[in-house]
Formats: structure tokens, sequence, C-alpha cells
């Protein structure tokens, strides 16, 4: 039998689905008789009072009714089978990426369905019609959109794609059928800066609010980049930062918000400080790294960091980019005499301009701490390190592999300031 429907893949304990049921491994094959093919359509058509769900069960069909489900099931599906992307973006992350890394991360996605449900960017070139139909019907806002630059021309050659439609035109679709639209432009210095970006941020404000923000990140290039890109310099930094003001105070002054934002690099390597948080509206694009440090040093601020008693020293690290940040967050710590140091460390693998969290790899944090760390020490390492999967790094060494290696505990933390303050109160009670 053709195995049609979602698998079941986790069931919560005392949920609708579980009192009415269904198990693990079970395949959702309709919904109030509407076909299910992914996780959107169960969203979509479960809610209501009274559901009634067809499930694949050992080659047999049986329905189950749920009564006042409140929109969630509690259950967990597989994942759908993500759709590739077909563009050659000039800087496209994946394409500088060594060989020998997880399998994963060479995936190139390009889903509407995970733009929705993840926050993914997508450049909306292989959408057919049926694909906006469902879009609409879902109500599936908002979504993330990549756009770069507003001139086909230039657009077109920097996602590597002359085939691809305009992206005002395809914005428009979205916006007709009101699904907002948070987008980004990569901006890559000589290409799509300058008058470039001012028609891009212009083009981009007629469709307000529907698009509802623009967030710039400064390109973001490793040692194996072959296409020739620049990256932002200081002096590129602070004529971006000049520019992007100019928009800010005019659409806060119209709308009441700043509309379109710069990723807290630009202020990083311009020197400069950063804006006052509420210049970040709700931070919508805040994991595109606008705004994050701000918000980090803001709810830092807050936390009252109390004397605690520590026999051991912990030990963090962060990338070169937040550590004068994180620094000083650390520095309060050692003001109550809790013995805390952070380091930061080099991006040995993509290279020195790599200077986020995030990417550094489980050889990176043993070659960096390795003079420093002792074996009585407790290492707290940020959870982003091991962003898509439990326990391993990006170049599959595992925290096993550390604690074997450096002879320390480690402890998992969030990245959030009161994860680190919780973490060490937790260690010392």
């Amino acid at each position: 039998m053709i195995k049609a429907g979602v698998k079941i893949e986790y069931i919560s304990q005392g949920s609708p689905a579980k009192k009415a049921g269904l198990k693990p491994g079970d395949r959702i094959i309709s919904i109030n008789k509407h076909p299910v093919k992914d996780a959107i359509d169960i969203m979509f058509y479960s809610s209501g009072n009274r559901i009634t769900i067809a499930v694949l069960r050992e080659e047999k069909i049986l329905n189950f009714t749920i009564h006042g489900s409140d929109n969630s099931l509690g259950i967990e599906v597989e994942p759908f089978r993500i759709k590739r992307c077909r563009n050659k973006c000039l800087f496209c992350f994946v394409e500088q990426l060594p060989k020998g890394l997880r399998k994963s991360l060479y995936i190139k996605d390009e889903d509407y369905r995970a733009s929705f449900l993840y926050g993914n960017y997508i450049t909306l070139t292989n959408l057919n019609k049926k694909d906006y139909e469902r879009i609409k019907k879902f109500r599936l806002s908002p979504l993330y959109v990549s756009v770069h630059a507003t001139l086909p021309e230039i657009r077109n050659m920097l996602i590597g794609n002359y085939d691809a439609p305009p992206i005002i035109m395809e914005l428009k679709k979205l916006c007709e059928a009101k699904i907002r639209v948070h987008a980004q432009v990569v901006l890559c210095p000589g290409i799509n800066d300058g008058e470039v970006l001012e028609k891009t941020i212009l083009d981009l404000h007629k469709l307000y609010p529907y698009v509802a923000s623009i967030a710039i990140v400064p390109v973001g290039i490793t040692k194996y980049h072959k296409n020739g890109i620049s990256t932002v310099t200081k002096n590129k930094a602070e004529e971006v930062i000049k520019s992007v003001e100019f928009f800010q105070k005019r659409y806060r002054k119209k709308h009441g918000v700043t509309f379109v934002y710069l990723a807290d690099e630009f202020y990083i390597k311009a020197g400069k400080p950063f804006p006052p948080l509420n210049i970040y509206d709700d931070l919508p694009q805040i994991e595109n790294g606008v705004g994050m440090v701000p918000f980090f040093m803001n709810k830092a601020m807050k936390i009252n960091v109390s004397q605690l008693k520590t026999k051991n020293r912990f030990v963090t690290f962060t990338g070169y980019s937040f550590y004068p940040y994180l620094f000083q967050f650390i520095e309060r710590f050692k003001r109550k005499n809790i013995f805390i140091d952070v380091y930061p460390l080099k991006n040995n693998l993509f290279g020195e301009t790599v200077t986020v969290t995030g990417l550094l790899t489980g050889e990176d944090i043993i070659k960096g701490l390795a003079s420093y760390i002792e074996p009585r020490d407790c290492l707290l390492i940020p959870d982003v390190t091991m962003k898509d999967t439990e326990d391993v790094f990006i170049d599959d060494l595992t925290v096993k592999d550390i604690e074997d290696v450096l002879k320390v505990k480690t402890v998992k933390i969030g990245t959030e300031p009161e994860d680190l303050f919780f973490a060490i109160k937790k260690l010392c009670d």
C-alpha cells in the first residue's frame, strides 16, 4: 500500500490525540475528509469543536473523533520534504562550505512552508499558481523573503537566476492576498548598496504595511568564497548606517515604526553605539541578527546577579563579534565573587571573517580553550553551536568529545542572559 498522509512521530500525554486513541506511527490520511499531505494541512484543518481524523494503521483505515481540540492536537509529525533552491546566489553560504561536514548543512532550502513555520528566507522563485493559492487559502502569514534588490537585473545577477520574475511582481501577489512579508537585503558592497539600496527601500515601502519590515544584513563570506564579493568594511558600515537612518527617521515620523532595520553587525563594524531598543519596534527580524545584541543587553541589565557560593570556576565562550557585550555581563558576576571567565574564539573552519558564535565548531572550542581551561572547571556551552542537533557540533564532534579532550564537565545553556544566570545558580545550589 502506498504510504499516503503524514506519519505521527510523537503524541503528548493527556493531549486530545492521546485521549482519542491515536498512536505514534499512525499516518494521518485526512481531517474532516480533507486530504492531509503535511503539517500545514494539519494546522489548518484541525480547528473546530469536532474533528474527524482518518489514519492508516497497519494497512487499515481507522477513524477517530476529537472534541474541543482548541487547534492543538498534541502531536508531532514527520518533517515534510523540503523544496530545494535552484538559485545560485553569489553569496550562498552553502556554496562556501568545505567538504566533510554533516549532510544536512548542504541542503539549500526554498520552501514557503518552512518560511511560514520557521522563519526561513525564500526568494519566491519556485512558487507556482497552486502554491500561491494555498498560501492565500491557509493565510500563511508572515513569510520571510530574500529581496536583495528590486532592480531585476541586479537581483537576478545576485541570486544567479536570470529567469526569475521581478520580485515586486511576486510580492504584489502576496500583498493582494493580504499576506505580510518580512524582507531581507543581503548587502554586497559595490553591487546592491548606494542608490540601488535606496531604490530597494523605496520600492518595498510602496507595499507597506503588507511588506512589514526590511532587514539589511551584511554579506557573510567564508575563506572558501570564490565569487569575489567584498565584505562590509568599517567605512562601508558607516555609509550604510547614515543612509538607512535617513529612511528610519522618515518612516517613524510617517508610520510610527522604523520599517527598515540594520543588522547589529553594521554597528559593530562601524564601532558605533546601537540605537535605542524602541527603534527596533517589536523586533520583527531578531532571528536575522537585527536587534539581538541590544535586546540581550537590555534583558541583562534587568537581572539581579545575586551572591552565589561557587567552589569551582565557570568558563564560557563566544564569537569575536559578541564578546565585548557578553564580557560586560560576565563582569557583573565577577563583582559578586562568582568565578567565571568568557573567551572569544577564532573560527578556524570558516575563517576570521566569520565571527558569530553559532558557527563555531567543536575543534574551535577545543583549540581555543585548551590553554585556559582546567579539569575542575565547568564549561557552559551555548546551545546555538548545536542548533540542528542534540549534542553534535557542525564538524561532527560531540559534547562528550569536548569533555573527554578538555577533561571538564559541560553544561549546555541557552543564549538569553537569564539562561546563563540560572545555569550558574542551579549548579551552585
